[in-house]
């Protein structure tokens, strides 16, 4: 049995998820208050999410659901 390096593996999984959370709040935040401005949305309302999570050396394809409420 081949045994992996669990803490190297942890880091590098926290490292990928924290360069995906910092980049996706960024386009999801500066996408909400463009559309609040232009009228496209309203304050108030919650807005659906999905994320798929792709991963062909595993067979992974991971659809992630949740929802952002936007207030004023």
């Amino acid at each position: 049995m081949i045994k992996i390096n669990e803490e190297l593996l942890n880091m590098s999984t926290r490292k990928l998820l924290k360069n995906v959370g910092v980049n996706s709040q960024r386009i999801i935040e500066t996408s909400i208050r463009e559309a609040v401005k232009s009228g496209k949305i309203t304050s108030g309302k919650k807005i659906n999410v999905s994320f798929n999570l792709n991963i062909d050396e595993l067979s992974i394809s991971e659809k992630i659901e949740g929802e952002i409420e936007v207030a004023s």
